[in-house]
């Protein structure tokens, strides 16, 4: 990796133990419970292909995969322990408890998984900073078995989300683009998995997306061309179709657009200036932080399109050409 502007410093600088997890706060939070590996390990079962009752690659496959991967690739680097997230619980029992009331199933007759899940990986010795927010290298990813035909046999498609960027320090919102993401994984084997998190983790360049994020500093919004842009915001998902997909895809929802309006006068780190403008690496953290009330099957890849709609906006600040959602 190119290191001209991320700096890599040694490892116990920042911390002295692997043992120290990832997320101190939550990098999401709609609808998800904090878990981890071991838990998982230890409480819950493995969903298999009902055809042939073979199991499909777990959720801990998968992080344990990524974390080898990350060590592999960053192995001068500290590596922190993975962040979980759970949802969507799938309950059930052991056949010998089948007839019992629930209230009276005792711990060992029940069982559990997690429909989806979510981990972040953050490598803290691998850092930058803008405007004055520092900014660590976090890889990580998304399983979410619904997306699975779990109905057919082993060897069929799996499908995983997996990325590699960065998550900024100040509000533990990631920022992660197209060229750090792989949004639609489908793989048959667990070898298959690790063969494209590897070219992924290879093919990642920090330094670009680092300077490219840098850029949005350097542009800002008024309150009246910020006023325009929220009221188009929420225009935009009454739009007839013809006309919504000549637009730049507006990926957040009206709720969360509503937390952008609030944050650009509340946040502590990206809300306006005095003056009511606002450059748009704090608009971009508007966008990352209301992501955060996505659910974990579609939180990557609205986090990826946060970052590409305000970089149209940048396109259309630079090059001065209309941008329907400021005009």
């Amino acid at each position: 990796m190119n290191n001209d502007v991320i700096q890599s410093v040694a490892p116990n600088t920042i911390v002295s133990t692997t043992d120290q997890k990832s997320s101190s706060q939550s990098f999401i939070q709609a609808n998800t419970i904090e878990s981890s590996v071991e838990e998982i390990k230890e409480k819950h079962i493995i969903p298999v292909f009902i055809k042939d009752n073979e199991p499909v690659i777990s959720h801990t496959d998968f992080i344990q995969l990524t974390w080898d991967m990350a060590h592999e690739i960053y192995d001068k680097e500290t590596i922190l322990q993975p962040s979980v997230r759970l949802s969507h619980p799938v309950k059930g029992r052991i056949p010998e408890a089948k007839d019992k009331p629930a209230i009276q199933l005792l711990e060992h007759e029940k069982t559990l998984y997690y429909e989806r899940m979510a981990f972040v990986i953050d490598i803290p010795t691998v850092y930058d900073d803008i405007d004055g927010n520092t900014l660590i290298l976090s890889v990580g990813g998304v399983k979410a078995y619904n997306l699975d035909n779990l109905y057919n046999k082993k060897g069929s498609d799996e499908h995983f989300k997996v990325f590699i960027g960065f998550k900024n320090t100040v509000c533990t919102n990631l920022c992660v683009w197209s060229d750090g993401f792989y949004g639609d994984l489908k793989v048959k084997s667990i070898g298959q998995l690790k063969g494209c998190i590897r070219d992924l983790f290879e093919r990642y360049h920090a330094q670009y997306q680092m300077n490219q994020m840098s850029k949005l500093v350097d542009y800002n919004l008024s309150e009246q061309q910020f006023a325009t842009l929220i009221g188009k915001c929420r225009m935009y998902q009454h739009l007839p179709h013809s006309l919504k997909v000549e637009l730049p895809q507006l990926c957040l929802g009206d709720s969360q657009i509503g937390t952008v309006c609030k944050d650009f006068y509340k946040d502590d780190s990206f809300c306006r200036n005095e003056d009511g403008t606002i450059n748009l690496w704090r608009l971009y953290n508007l966008f990352t932080g209301a992501n955060k009330s996505s659910y974990i099957d579609n939180f990557l890849d609205r986090n990826v399109q946060s970052y590409h709609f305000i970089e149209q906006i940048r396109f259309a600040l630079k090059e001065k050409v209309q941008n329907w959602y400021l005009n």
